[in-house]
């Protein structure tokens, strides 16, 4: 019978699994969360078929459920409240000065016929989503 080892979750003195020769986490409940965080983590990073059918999962799960996060920040205020708080230390740690979340365009915006160029953002930029900042040249007919 093998010895007893150290888990790797929470610390603690095991005794691995007979069945388990390589077992390197204890049975409790979070420990074996943490296990398999770390294993989707490291999957994440090196399989890009998994990281790809775990982005069109989440993608599809937002889709489906559009209004979860409205509610949930409406049914939880010090969730919210604590978010806003952290964030704006962030922002100031950072050296933030604009924030743009999605497309901060309006649809009244009319864009007309130019030369748009493309740059890229400062870093004292916080961009969520597909935020550009660009530079519009328009062409008059003269």
């Amino acid at each position: 019978m093998q010895g007893r080892r150290q888990c790797d979750g929470c610390g603690q003195l095991f005794w691995p699994r007979p069945q388990v020769p390589d077992q390197r986490y204890c049975g409790r409940a979070v420990c074996q969360r943490e296990r398999r965080r770390r294993w989707q983590q490291a999957k994440r990073r090196n399989d890009s078929d998994y990281r790809e059918n775990d982005t069109r999962g989440q993608r599809a799960w937002r889709e489906a459920h559009r209004d979860y996060w409205q509610g949930y920040r409406q049914s939880h205020p010090q969730y919210t409240e604590r978010n806003r708080v952290q964030q704006r230390r962030r922002n100031a740690r950072r050296g933030v000065g604009v924030i743009a979340n999605e497309d901060v365009s309006t649809r009244d915006s009319a864009i007309a016929s130019g030369t748009y160029r493309l740059t890229l953002a400062d870093e004292c930029v916080i961009a969520n989503g597909d935020a550009w900042i660009v530079e519009i040249a328009v062409l008059s007919k003269t």
